[in-house]
């Protein structure tokens, strides 16, 4: 008798349906995976404008919004210059209290939508935007839907 070489018809479906339910798992996490990793952007962004409000507010006691700062922060000549616009997130200022309060607040753009987070004067942190829902959470959400 003869042998034939080759895989059978059964064998394949059976290697097909595996490779679907391995791609079933694994592209929805690779692709949560590399949203997280953006996000790492708007903690950098927030830190980086505290920073920079505290050292305004050192030198003029208060947060203040001028011709040339916007919440102690030279405003840019152009826009696309950080810390206001980057590549995943947009940050904006408002000032409260006569200048001595502010609300840092980053935004995900056209290429992370969805999120939103926040930081005050104060140090407390916050997301109002999560994966496209609404949340009041007092932390910055990376992962879940808890602190």
């Amino acid at each position: 008798m003869k042998r034939e070489k080759g895989f059978s018809l059964i064998e394949l479906m059976i290697v097909v349906v595996i490779i679907g339910i391995l791609s079933a798992i694994a592209i929805p996490n690779y692709n949560d995976y590399m949203q997280r990793s953006k996000l790492v952007e708007a903690s950098s962004i927030l830190g980086d404008l505290r920073t920079r409000m505290e050292q305004y507010y050192q030198d003029n006691r208060a947060y203040g919004v001028t011709t040339t700062t916007v919440c102690g922060i030279t405003v840019p000549t152009a826009v696309n210059t950080a810390p206001w616009n980057n590549k995943f997130f947009t940050a904006s200022c408002v000032t409260s209290n006569a200048g001595q309060n502010y609300l840092l607040t980053v935004t995900g753009s056209s290429q992370l939508p969805g999120f939103a987070f926040t930081l005050t004067d104060a140090n407390v942190r916050g997301t109002t935007t999560f994966k496209g829902a609404a949340v009041t959470k007092a932390c910055w959400l990376v992962k879940g839907s808890e602190c």
